[in-house]
């Protein structure tokens, strides 16, 4: 047992650690090499828990070590932010290495069209589908004051 994320607990098994390492030598791996910068993995395998408090879909791939949220950053003013620019491409990397079973351009601005994070995953089994998706960024706004949050 491993303990996920403060309190929930959550089992792994040689499955998912096996799907993890092929992620890593099949898509993470030649894409560090290929784009010569610094790639941060924000999430990889998920329990349940984590994975519903991420806003994950039920058969979210990360449940089954099979998928990486990816970022970029850079300094801007003495801070680090996200690269937009540099995640762009990296999805953009990945599917021209052609080992993926989707890549998803998460949180895609509607302005400058960029997305904030890549989603990529790789079956160890079973055939890769080679989706490529984006998700566009959705603003709530509150009734009575019309403001975004």
């Amino acid at each position: 047992r491993h303990t996920c994320h403060i309190s929930a607990v959550f089992k792994y098994g040689q499955e998912e650690e096996e799907n993890l390492r092929a992620l890593i030598s099949n898509v993470l791996d030649p894409l560090r090499v290929k784009f010569g910068a610094p790639i941060y993995v924000s999430s990889g395998f998920r329990c349940a828990k984590v994975n519903k408090d991420a806003g994950g879909v039920t058969g979210s791939q990360h449940l089954r070590g099979e998928a990486a949220d990816l970022y970029v950053t850079k300094m801007v003013n003495g801070k680090r932010v996200t690269d937009k620019e540099a995640v762009y491409k990296i999805g953009r990397l990945i599917v021209a290495l052609g080992r993926f079973d989707q890549v998803i351009f998460e949180n895609v601005g509607k302005d400058d069209l960029l997305p904030e994070w890549i989603h990529v995953s790789w079956r160890r089994k079973g055939t890769n589908r080679h989706n490529m998706l984006k998700k566009v960024k959705t603003f709530r706004v509150r009734a009575s004051t019309q403001e975004s949050f």
